[in-house]
């Protein structure tokens, strides 16, 4: 049947039975929710996708600059997010985030994450202290040593601040599969609440030991580079999505991979980075609906994988 005769029997149809129409529409049911994952520690509840920070919320203060950023933050909470994770590390990003989030009345329904980034008790303390400061926030959800700088020295007075409710959950980091040993090593000596690592459908080494670690610890699991900082999407760019993608949902190529990683039942949350709210859009609808089974994460791996 050509198009216009499509059309016109559609029309017709509508016309004969706008009552069973109304009915039906009014019993559709909603877009699927957010999912959520516990955190182990705890059994606190979080959405499955974040937001990470690095490179896209480093932004000067003019208005036009912090525009997309809101935008960004205002797509995030809509969908039912809130995780939001940063660091001194990204220039401005942490002020961004707090400036914006007091901008927009989303003081105290974000999940707050950042790091401490230096060497020394005394220069770790400054640094977080700045961090309350930039972020305008008297309590901080998770602080992270950020790439295991001085790791020892770092988790005693992130510790401590727990303990004084300055903090509530400790956690660490890296965003290197070299350092998933020194990972590793931490996380068998350590009581933690969070490990924050890369994964992703390219490099998966964290299945292998970190992912299993995590869940045998209790340790929950922040997820960073799920797209290798883009370079993942030119193994894709210009191919259509593989008839199976529907299967679970996914329109777009980067909800397949943020649902491969998803999948992993030790992931807690993945935190992309962005500063476009399309983006930010398509990657919290992958935090919705069916998740890859192992025979669908297996053809992921192939798409990506293929040359």
């Amino acid at each position: 049947m050509r198009d216009d005769g499509r059309r016109a029997l559609l029309k017709a149809m509508l016309a004969t039975s706008a009552g069973l129409v109304a009915k039906r529409l009014l019993a559709a049911p909603e877009r699927p929710s957010m999912l959520t994952r516990k955190i182990p520690s705890s059994g606190e509840a979080i959405p499955v996708v974040g937001v990470g920070t690095s490179d896209a919320f480093e932004v000067g203060a003019s208005d036009a600059a912090r525009a997309p950023i809101e935008d960004v933050m205002r797509a995030l909470v809509e969908a039912g997010a809130r995780v939001v994770d940063t660091s001194p590390m990204y220039g401005t990003a942490e002020s961004v985030v707090g400036d914006v989030a007091t901008k927009l009345g989303l003081a105290g329904k974000l999940f707050l994450a950042t790091k401490v980034w230096t060497t020394g008790r005394a220069e770790g303390i400054r640094q977080m202290e700045q961090s309350f400061a930039k972020l305008k926030t008297k309590r901080i959800d998770l602080m992270q040593v950020h790439n295991l700088v001085d790791w020892r020295t770092q988790l005693s007075t992130v510790r401590a601040w727990k303990k004084e409710g300055r903090i509530r959950y400790v956690g660490i980091t890296h965003y290197q599969v070299h350092a998933h040993a020194e990972l590793e090593a931490v996380m068998k000596e350590e009581p933690l609440d969070f490990v924050q690592l890369n994964y992703s459908a390219v490099t998966r080494d964290a299945e292998k030991r970190l992912l299993p670690l995590a869940a045998d610890r209790g340790v929950a699991v922040l997820v960073n580079r799920p797209f290798e900082d883009g370079e993942i999407f030119t193994r894709v760019r210009g191919r259509a999505l593989p008839p199976w993608a529907a299967e679970i949902g996914c329109d777009s190529w980067a909800q397949i991979l943020l649902k491969y990683v998803l999948a992993h039942p030790a992931v807690t949350c993945v935190i992309p980075a962005t500063a476009k709210a399309a983006h930010m859009r398509d990657d919290l609808a992958a935090g919705a609906g069916m998740l890859p089974d192992q025979a669908l994460r297996a053809k992921i791996v192939e798409a990506v994988s293929a040359p």
